[in-house]
């Protein structure tokens, strides 16, 4: 499959996705500045998200719409305070789009309603990304599906049941080119709560690219990934963790995103073939094995044995494994130290 000028799938290195979200901290200046961070990483795509509080949630800070659980990083806040801190404004879409195809990096967006896939129409974004929390609104999947553009579904806490129910629908809806990411939806998420043997079950199941949304530190289980077939890599990014911002703790700055970009290609580069036997590569190395060599002088008619014959290195005269047969048999000519070994001699 394809996203605008890229080519998605295992004969492609992976696709990286660098994830702005909120990182933005309500300055359309540093918004820019990211964009231009992620196109010098590497990155082949900057991500925002598309909504406003209102269609996200109510103007209410008390019962489920308080945020009190001490765990969270957000703790102690509203929803709606929350999603007004991190929206990004409509109006800055059209500037960073721009922005990034200036750069060469593909810009698209996660909507979380119909009114946000019909604004992103507008804009013809190349492709779509459903979050994993709106992974099970049927809804929103078919109105994303209808517009015929690739999709990109985090799939964090969805069931296998609810996946099928979510891939009938888009594939049903109109989505040919589909691309499921395996997700862990903590904030940040640890290398022992992902489970990435996922992505390859994933791939079996239903019958489409595979990646990874990646909430965990550094680029290991990232790099993992791609050894067990994910071909598009999500990562949140920012400019300086210090900075603050609703995903900042979590989210990669313009060094690491540069390494995740370098390390997940090689680690595609390094996947192959199966292969056994000297490459092309390796053909010069095979002198360095070690092999038969005569290492006293000889004169006609004496025996191998084992004062007047080793195993060294180059790897010119017969093979090790010929060790024993060779004992005891005579030379027919004068041999001088030094000489590979080889059958004519005997």
């Amino acid at each position: 499959m394809r996203i605008a000028n890229r080519t998605i799938g295992r004969s492609s290195n992976p696709f990286i996705i660098a994830e702005m979200s909120g990182n933005h901290n309500q300055s359309l200046e540093r918004a820019l500045e990211i964009v231009e961070a992620a196109a010098k990483t590497g990155a082949h795509a900057l991500k925002i998200q598309t909504y406003t509080p209102d269609t996200m949630t109510l103007d209410l800070d008390e019962r489920e719409f308080h945020i009190s659980d001490p765990k969270s990083l957000w703790s102690g806040t509203s929803l709606y305070k929350l999603y007004g801190q991190a929206y990004t404004p409509w109006e800055w879409h059209e500037s960073i789009f721009k922005r990034a195809k200036e750069l060469g990096i593909i810009a698209f967006s996660t909507p979380f309603d119909a009114t946000s896939v019909d604004f992103l129409e507008s804009l013809d974004v190349p492709c779509y990304k459903i979050a994993s929390f709106e992974n099970t609104d049927l809804p929103l999947i078919r109105k994303v599906a209808a517009t015929g553009k690739p999709m990109i579904i985090s799939t964090g806490m969805a069931s296998i049941a609810e996946l099928d129910d979510t891939v009938r629908a888009a594939r049903q809806a109109g989505c040919k080119d589909l691309v499921l990411l395996k997700c862990t939806s903590t904030y940040p998420a640890t290398a022992d709560n992902t489970n990435i043997l996922t992505i390859p079950h994933m791939r079996e199941l239903f019958g489409c690219e595979v990646g990874l949304s990646d909430h965990t530190m550094g680029v290991g289980v990232s790099v993992a990934s791609v050894a067990l077939g994910a071909t598009v890599i999500e990562k949140h990014f920012t400019l300086n963790r210090a900075d603050g911002g609703v995903d900042s703790s979590f989210s990669m700055e313009p060094s690491e995103m540069a390494q995740l970009v370098s390390e997940t290609e090689r680690a595609w580069q390094a996947l192959g073939q199966i292969r056994y036997g000297a490459t092309a590569a390796e053909e010069k190395s095979i002198v360095f094995r070690r092999s038969l060599y005569v290492v006293k002088d000889l004169q006609a008619g004496e025996k191998l044995t084992a004062d007047n014959v080793r195993a060294i290195r180059p790897g010119l005269g017969l093979p090790t494994k010929y060790l024993e047969q060779v004992m005891g048999k005579t030379v027919k000519q004068q041999v001088l130290r030094g000489t590979a070994l080889s059958w004519d001699m005997m």
